[in-house]
């Protein structure tokens, strides 16, 4: 047995050791170092770059501008591509840029002999620019009318406008009885804050570019730098360290196609490009800001008839991951509550001269659980309804089927998820009790549920290989296209190999760096699908793996294959359950049998054609001083259905990790910019992540359905922890205080004046 174990991390030993090579670590010493050269203007073109003095800095060797790079463009997000066009991402990046969109584009770089030199030459280098007034919101960008378009093939900067409606809205809101809703709220922009920077090394191989990087998705990575170099995809190696986390944000391709460029430029010499903390902030990727707009109608016994989003996405200045954020989270809203008669939505995303926005962990759905979860306690607490008999009344039920994309629910624990969640707080208790109060110290206790569907199918393609070689001890390699980026998806892949084949997982021994050279096909670590959809490889994997070695054990033995089976690494008699060999003994017999000798290997691949949907809540008792405007967190807890756990305890780790990011989402953390679009806090200091002083001990619980959808009856759980955490503070402020706070991050500066405006300081 190994499925459902809490067992050690196969990657443990390395990592707390040392041991484990990062990209950083790979790098020759030998290596030239790049830098790049960041406009200082949020909008508008170079007109000129001098480099003349900038070449005279000893160590130089080159110096590229945005005006010796090839003109055409490419797409960057971490998508899988696709034949037909309606599925490819949008192709608006250059690897410099002469038009600049935010403050920070690339505009030039330098190749040099060392990071000193490399810098001081930077900071030679003069740009003359042509300035234009930058358009920092999705409302000034869309009717802007003396600048001029930040992508020319958009006019209006709308990358994208969806909608879709289930019913009849306009037949709905007729309806005399319903009791209507409205409210606004707004998410901010926020940064991963990953340990490891965005870093890559670069150099040619045998006439070939390799490319050594810190991402989540080496095999989309490969095919985007070979369309930025206009190469074949065959031209093209990406190879994946130890990752030091991602979260999304290197679920794009960053700066690898320049560096592969650049090391061209240099006759194939490796060059060594790695981004400052500063440049992590403001020239990868972002989670998007979205204004999001909710109109509901309700009858007075609680139930929903007609529900309307209207939802607006800062995209920044480039497409990226583009229009699927946003209309991943009005995906999102039309399933987790359900409704009478009609729901419609309005989904926009906007080019603007900020960072550009991509993947981070929720996709979406954090933005828009905040707002749908603090709209129904509004409505709530307005009826006077029980707020959690109110959402169970319209939560979503099993065997719920998307009208649009068919994904089913096939199995549902959120009735279950509440309850223990109630049950640990004293729901019961202390919500009565934190009601109607006074003075200047007060609590309050609040809670936000979610759904999440797993991976990305039907919208995208959902593909996964695995491979499995028997070695000569009669233990085996285990190769996954599928990146550890740190979540453990190495550990539970080894327990899905042993499980199937019936090995201890000290017999399977995972390959835990990707190359796309010898590594199988996958898309990448992204969307909470890698136990889902490449788990469903390894599984397959694994059982043809097994049928090859009963198949050899039964020639060895003259017996026939229908009684052999393997447990606990022997060949045994599944009647009577004696051993007949061992794997150490068949193995040597395979390589080395003078009759018949066969090298063990299964390798196989799915299309995942499925998908389905976790759900979960987050329950939260804070303190809040209103003369201070400060938050006390005293109490929290997540309770997840996530199918059968694979490992408990690195559930468990999953979860903390994701709580841990929704109290800085919810309380602190904000990317701020002065109006003419420059970062103000790209820094760790002055960007406020929560520390450990500020965070309490995080309770987690889970409720384990069986989902038949899943390999081993899992769905995912990578990004849900993340989702619920910020509405389930902002609820329980708001029973604390009266006043509801529709915009993140709750800041002290904003609840100070909102408390004085009503009175209660």
């Amino acid at each position: 047995m190994s499925v459902g174990e809490s067992v050690q991390r196969v990657d443990a030993y390395e990592k707390v050791t040392g041991h484990a090579k990062y990209t950083d670590d790979l790098c020759p010493r030998t290596a030239l170092v790049a830098k790049v050269l960041h406009s200082t203007i949020a909008s508008g073109y170079v007109k000129s770059i001098e480099i003349e003095e900038a070449l005279k800095v000893k160590g130089v060797v080159k110096i590229v501008t945005c005006f010796d790079v090839p003109s055409h463009t490419f797409p960057t997000a971490g998508h899988p591509w696709s034949t037909d066009s309606s599925h490819q991402d949008v192709t608006d990046r250059r690897l410099l840029n002469t038009h600049i969109r935010y403050y920070g584009d690339d505009i030039a770089a330098v190749i040099a002999e060392d990071e000193v030199a490399a810098s001081r030459a930077l900071r030679l280098i003069k740009v003359e620019y042509e300035t234009f007034t930058p358009l920092l919101t999705p409302n000034e960008a869309m009717h802007a009318t003396s600048a001029p378009p930040i992508h020319e093939n958009y006019p209006d900067n709308i990358l994208c406008h969806s909608d879709f409606e289930i019913g009849h809205y306009e037949e709905a809101i007729k309806d005399p009885d319903l009791i209507w809703f409205e409210g606004e709220y707004d998410t901010q922009m926020v940064q991963h804050c990953h340990i490891e920077p965005a870093v890559s090394f670069a150099y040619e191989d045998n006439h070939r570019m390799v490319v050594v990087s810190s991402t989540q998705i080496p095999h989309i990575m490969r095919r985007v730098i070979a369309q930025a170099l206009g190469v074949p995809f065959g031209q093209i190696r990406v190879i994946k360290p130890y990752i030091g986390g991602g979260f999304g944000n290197k679920q794009d391709v960053l700066y690898e196609p320049l560096n592969a460029f650049l090391s061209k430029q240099v006759g194939g010499k490796c060059v060594k490009l790695e981004l400052s903390r500063e440049e992590v902030f403001t020239c990868t990727r972002t989670r998007h800001s979205i204004q999001i707009k909710l109109k509901t109608g309700v009858r007075a016994d609680g139930r929903i008839v007609t529900r309307k989003i209207e939802a607006l996405a800062n995209q920044g200045a480039y497409a990226s991951h583009g229009h699927a954020i946003v209309s991943n989270a009005v995906t999102g809203f039309r399933h987790i509550y359900q409704q009478e008669k009609a729901v419609k939505a309005d989904a926009y995303t906007v080019f603007t001269n900020l960072p550009c926005g991509g993947a981070m962990r929720g996709y979406g759905i954090p933005q828009v659980t905040f707002a749908c979860e603090s709209h129904m306690q509004d409505i709530a607490e307005a009826l006077h309804l029980d707020p959690i008999a109110f959402r169970m009344q319209n939560a979503m039920q099993l065997g719920y089927k998307d009208p649009f994309l068919g994904i089913t629910c096939y199995s549902s624990g959120l009735k279950e998820c509440v309850e223990k969640g109630m049950e640990y707080i004293h729901w019961h208790e202390k919500y009565p009790a934190y009601q109607n109060q006074t003075g200047p110290i007060r609590k309050g206790v609040g809670m936000g549920i979610f759904s999440y569907k797993t991976g990305v199918y039907p919208i995208s393609l959902e593909t996964a290989s695995a491979r499995l070689v028997l070695n000569q001890d009669g233990s085996a390699q285990l190769q996954m296209g599928a990146t550890e980026i740190g979540q453990g998806a190495d550990t539970v892949f080894s327990q899905m190999a042993a499980e199937t084949i019936g090995f201890t997982l000290d017999q399977i021994h995972i390959v835990s760096t990707q190359d796309t050279d010898i590594s199988p096909f996958d898309t990448g670590a992204y969307a909470s699908r890698q136990t889902y959809v490449s788990g469903m490889a390894v599984k397959k994997t694994a059982a043809l793996f097994k049928e090859r070695l009963l198949s050899y054990a039964a020639y060895l033995l003259k017996a026939p294959k229908s009684i052999l089976d393997i447990q606990n690494n022997e060949i045994i008699n599944s009647v009577t359950k004696d051993c007949l060999i061992t794997l150490p003994a068949l193995a040597l017999e395979a390589f080395y049998n003078l009759d018949y000798a066969s090298h063990i290997t299964a390798e196989s691949s799915v299309q995942c054609k499925n998908n389905t949907i976790s759900f979960g809540v987050c329950f939260a008792e804070i303190e809040v001083d209103l003369a201070l405007g400060r938050i006390k967190v005293l109490n929290m807890i997540n309770v997840h259905d996530s199918g059968v756990l694979i490992n408990p305890q690195l559930a468990k780790a999953q979860v903390h990790g994701g709580m841990s990011m929704g109290l800085g989402y919810a309380l602190s953390e904000q990317l701020l910019f002065d109006a003419k679009g420059k970062p103000l806090n790209p820094n760790l200091l002055d960007y406020k992540l929560p520390t450990s002083m500020d965070t309490p001990d995080l309770a987690v619980d889970f409720v384990e359905t069986v989902d038949p959808s899943g390999p081993y009856g899992n769905k995912s759980l990578g990004e849900p922890p993340a989702i619920p955490v910020a509405p389930a503070i902002r609820n329980a402020l708001l029973q604390a205080t009266g006043i509801a706070f529709n915009s993140l991050p709750i800041t002290p500066h904003k609840m100070i004046k909102k408390f004085k405006e009503n009175g209660l300081i």
